[in-house]
């Protein structure tokens, strides 16, 4: 029942902003995105008591009803921890996405409208367990990025708004196929539950996982499909950057991991070295390109590109510990990033740009926001005490537990983007915030505001519980994390 609730909150608050005045907008999606926060605890709490109690189900809080009977189309829900772990990420980024908008004043009801739709979109797409209705879901949240960018975003928003679109549903068309191949030949079932015990075929996995593992990694930002990432992040308004990078990009990430791996382990055994040499180039690529951006949100979607990688990497090194770290990356990035780009749309509200060269001295006037940038970038560049550290350690531990020189030598040059990425973090904090103030206009900025502050203090609360006490999230992911590398050994073994 309350995954059910969990999808129709979003729903209803978006019919109420529909129907209500236009003074009340705000008000409403503030409401509505708090209460998706507050019902996500009450889920986390649920799901934390019935694994206490020793209820071991892979999956918790099922329903299944036919939606479409004559093609086994089922309306089934079900969450394990991996799925409450996305859940929490999207409840505390959408709830900081409407803080931050306060001040949208053009098209306000219809910006607020797209935003809470797209996450529903996403709520659905995490407790999903049938793949059609998973599919469905994932194509939710296409439309409204679309119009968000093009309708609220900036620079070249057409174009941007455009290329993202065609690029994510070009992925939505190679999982639909993945999908469809899974579907017939299973005998017609997209239960994924039902899929996990079926044997696929090898030769059928082998021919439908890249299907399904790039059009997810579409999403992800897999290299070389990720030149949406700075062009749609550039142009998009702050929330929609928040979402697109926090939330959006973990679509892909959690569709490669429970939907390709999960359901098609020989063939994931069959291209682990290529997934891990595609993480490997995103993740050296995508650091040494931010290193030559000038701008804060290119800075910012390069270097998503770069950390995604590493979620790509725990999944292709198939370890139990990377797969494990690959999870924590996804929330530590979705946190993180989303307050990186909260951070430089406060910045960019109050300075009108976002070039590095022409900001500095900011923090004399800006001290609260530049507190938030400074914290963003030490937990991007992998600090101890914040969430990015744990989730890196864990995916590189993972991946040395791997034998062989080759996924060896991927590790090394994954830790090694490390000094990369402080590099870039460190020049562009120090360059924008630090030093003689460069301009007189920004003398008399001012600094964040009740709805900025509340907002950043509900992710860095969220990046902080990680990054200080780790236990309780690697406890909630590790049973689900477990299952698929039980998944991935038995067909090892069967070898």
């Amino acid at each position: 029942m309350v995954l059910t609730i969990l999808v129709a909150l979003p729903l209803l608050t978006a019919l109420i902003i529909a129907l209500s005045p236009v003074k009340l907008t705000r008000m409403i999606a503030m409401l509505g995105s708090g209460l998706q926060l507050i019902l996500s605890l009450v889920l986390l709490q649920n799901f934390l008591s019935e694994r206490n109690v020793g209820n071991n189900a892979p999956f918790l809080f099922e329903s299944n009803a036919s939606w479409f009977p004559a093609l086994h189309i089922n309306f089934h829900l079900g969450v394990d921890g991996i799925s409450v772990a996305m859940i929490l990420l999207t409840a505390f980024v959408v709830f900081a996405g409407v803080l931050v908008s306060w001040k949208v004043e053009k098209m306000t009801k219809e910006f607020f409208l797209l935003l809470i739709i797209l996450s529903a979109g996403a709520y659905g797409f995490f407790i999903s367990l049938d793949l059609f209705l998973l599919f469905f879901f994932l194509e939710v949240a296409v439309i409204p990025k679309y119009l968000l960018i093009g309708i609220w975003g900036s620079g070249k928003k057409e174009y941007s708004a455009n290329k993202l679109a065609l690029m994510l549903m070009g992925g939505s068309a190679l999982v639909l196929v993945g999908i469809l191949g899974m579907y017939f030949s299973s005998g017609g079932s997209f239960d994924l539950v039902n899929l996990s015990t079926f044997h696929i075929p090898e030769y059928v996995q082998k021919i439908f996982f890249p299907f399904l593992f790039i059009g997810f990694g579409v999403f992800t930002a897999i290299f070389p499909f990720h030149t949406w990432v700075p062009d749609g992040h550039s142009s998009a308004p702050t929330a929609a950057s928040m979402f697109l990078a926090g939330i959006s990009m973990k679509l892909g990430g959690y569709g490669c991991l429970r939907v390709a791996t999960y359901l098609m382990p020989e063939a994931a055994h069959y291209y682990s070295g290529y997934i891990v040499l595609l993480a490997a180039i995103a993740i050296i690529y995508g650091a040494f390109a931010t290193m030559m951006q000038t701008d804060l949100k290119y800075i910012n979607a390069y270097s998503s590109v770069s950390h995604c990688g590493f979620v790509l990497l725990g999944i292709g090194m198939m370890t139990k510990t990377a797969i494990t770290g690959a999870v924590l990356q996804m929330v530590s990035h979705g946190l993180m990033t989303a307050l990186f780009f909260a951070a430089i749309g406060m910045l960019y509200e109050r300075t009108h740009t976002r070039a590095v060269k022409d900001l500095g001295g900011l923090m004399k006037m800006m001290p609260f926001i530049s507190t938030v940038f400074f914290i963003a970038g030490l937990c991007s560049l992998g600090l101890p005490g914040f969430s990015g550290f744990v989730a890196e350690m864990t995916v590189f531990v993972g991946s040395w537990e791997r034998s062989g020189l080759f996924y060896h030598v991927a590790t090394i040059l994954a830790c090694m983007s490390i000094v990369v990425t402080a590099v870039y973090i460190l020049r562009a904090t120090g360059q924008s915030l630090m030093g003689p103030v460069k301009n007189e206009n920004f003398n008399g900025l001012s600094d964040a505001q009740w709805n900025e502050k509340l907002a950043a203090v509900v992710l860095i609360s969220g990046i902080v519980a990680i990054g200080v006490m780790p236990f309780w999230l690697n406890d909630l992911v590790s049973p689900g994390t477990e299952a698929i590398y039980n998944q991935l050994s038995r067909i090892a073994l069967l070898k």
